[in-house]
């Protein structure tokens, strides 16, 4: 219940457009990948989603943030059950790429951010490697690209409330790693896969 009124005033305050141009709506395993600019991004994506599919999705979520406070930790793990990883010190105990394989399991897609952080929404910056791991350990989920357009601006850095404007999240064409592709390739086709959603 509380997860639907969420989804539902994030639609409100974004004003979002939803357009599926290379894919339709799916329960199979798919990661999502997404532009990163404001912190509604994982809310208003998760949100765009048919309510049926929204249980079996899991924000990837930075622990440094949203384990601080009282909301916000319940936000993460009681609401949107997000699989929340380790930006600094990182272990062989806390290594992401395992704490999202473990978090996707056989049944659960995945919101992740390539980026590593927030982007001005100018442009999508270079991506870091853990797109290319997953898909390496996992090469049956689809990876799909997602565009988010206007979040920084509904609610730009260091703000609480956001501003009444509209956005858009464009879901694109799956992609997989191809065989023999590498890393750096891979990387810069899977973040042109997401600029070329922009709207024009």
């Amino acid at each position: 219940m509380i997860a639907g009124a969420l989804a539902a005033a994030a639609r409100l305050v974004a004003g979002a457009s939803i357009r599926w141009t290379g894919c339709a709506p799916d329960p199979r395993q798919r990661i999502y990948f997404v532009n990163h600019t404001s912190h509604l991004d994982f809310i208003v994506v998760w949100s765009s989603l048919p309510s049926k599919l929204r249980p079996l999705v899991r924000p990837v979520a930075a622990r440094d943030y949203w384990t601080t406070g009282r909301l916000r930790p319940y936000l993460a793990t009681e609401v949107f059950h997000s699989v929340l990883i380790e930006r600094e010190a990182v272990t062989a105990s806390n290594d992401p790429i395992r704490t999202m394989l473990e978090g996707m399991g056989q049944s659960y897609s995945l919101i992740m951010f390539p980026e590593g952080t927030r982007g001005s929404g100018l442009d999508v910056a270079p991506f870091k490697s853990g797109l290319y791991h997953l898909a390496h350990r996992r090469p049956d989920v689809e990876l799909v690209p997602v565009y988010v357009e206007n979040l920084n601006r509904i609610l730009p850095k260091g703000e609480f409330l956001p501003v009444p404007l509209l956005s858009s999240v464009t879901f694109g064409a799956p992609i997989r790693l191809e065989t023999g592709e590498r890393r750096d390739a891979f990387l810069e086709r899977a973040r042109e896969g997401v600029r070329c959603l922009r709207p024009l």
